[in-house]
């Protein structure tokens, strides 16, 4: 049985994704899971918040074994087969599959393997490239024994975040407040409906498998209010004005009802909202730890102190919900 891959998506930049992911896997492991991040954005963001520049260096000029996410799947540009990944121990129970900046000339391979998948002979090698994250994920999992995956992606719609969303079985979409936010929201229910419609086809396509596939579900359990965008100088009018539009455009183009509340408070698809927490940000950066982790030894004195036990709350409200929405979705996985 495969491992729950969750992935955090919204072809808006700037909303906070690679944070979530990043505090959320501590958070799980906090509470006792095995948790595998996989950095699958070519910015590699990922990788830089829970690996030093050295660490980095090492990874990406080790030229003898597949140190990245990147490196396992290069062969498949040539003549040979994805390699078994390498998994780098952040924590007790927190591991990482590293991203890599060379990651982004994958691209070329998955958008000409898309069409080659409908063909009617030859479906091992294009299934084998399109399948490629799902299957390091898979691989790197195994290897630590995991009880989820956590895959954090670039903001676009290209043929990485297509491939890394047939990955997926659950979609989590962080939303800033503000009109770009909204606007890209809008475009990533559609995409969603159409990659799976389409992946779903190709399966179809090759009935008799040579090897396990991914179903492609990208399941949404709902999106997360972030206000790391929101500037002090703004009006509150101006905030409610995005945020409180975010339930409808959300219901509309990924539920595809109109049944939403008025705000996210009112709306059982708003997981969280999410404080920006803007102080304590560059602690946790200096310190290479969550912001809830911080200490009076990483400065965290006085109003951070307190800062630090809101956030503990805010990331562990939010991994309960999603471990019960993941939990309580009609797929068939294991016991999270």
């Amino acid at each position: 049985m495969s491992v729950p891959v969750l992935t955090f998506f919204n072809n808006k930049g700037g909303v906070g994704k690679t944070s979530l992911v990043y505090h959320l896997a501590w958070m799980f492991s906090e509470q006792g899971r095995r948790v595998v991040a996989v950095d699958l954005d070519a910015q590699a963001n990922l990788t830089a918040a829970y690996l030093d520049e050295d660490e980095l260096e090492r990874l990406w000029e080790n030229k003898k074994t597949p140190t990245t996410i990147y490196q396992a799947i290069k062969p498949l540009t040539q003549v040979r087969d994805i390699e078994e990944p390498n998994v780098e121990e952040v924590a007790q129970g927190l591991y990482l599959v590293p991203g890599d900046v060379a990651l982004a000339s994958f691209e070329d391979t998955l958008s000409e393997s898309w069409p080659d998948s409908m063909a009617d002979t030859n479906l091992y090698r294009p299934f084998r490239i399109l399948t490629a994250f799902w299957q390091v994920a898979q691989m790197a999992a195994k290897q630590i024994d995991a009880d989820i995956i956590l895959v954090d992606v670039g903001p676009n719609l290209g043929a990485i975040n297509r491939s890394a969303l047939i990955a997926s079985d659950y979609v989590a979409i962080p939303l800033g407040a503000d009109l770009f936010s909204l606007q890209g929201l809008k475009n990533l229910g559609p995409t969603l409906r159409s990659w799976r419609n389409l992946w779903k086809r190709r399966l179809d396509n090759w009935r008799s498998p040579d090897f396990t596939l991914p179903q492609g579900r990208m399941e949404p359990l709902g999106y997360i209010v972030q206000q790391h965008s929101v500037r002090l100088s703004r009006p509150v009018k101006a905030y409610d004005k995005w945020v409180n539009r975010m339930p409808a455009v959300y219901h509309e183009a990924v539920l595809q009802n109109d049944t939403a509340a008025a705000t996210p408070s009112q709306d059982d698809e708003c997981l969280a909202t999410l404080k920006h927490y803007r102080s304590l940000i560059p602690m946790g950066q200096e310190a290479r730890k969550p912001i809830f982790h911080l200490t009076p030894a990483d400065g965290a004195i006085g109003s951070h102190a307190q800062a630090v036990q809101e956030a503990h709350k805010d990331f562990e409200s939010l991994a309960n919900k999603l471990i019960e929405r993941m939990s309580t979705a009609q797929l068939p996985l294991r016991a999270l």
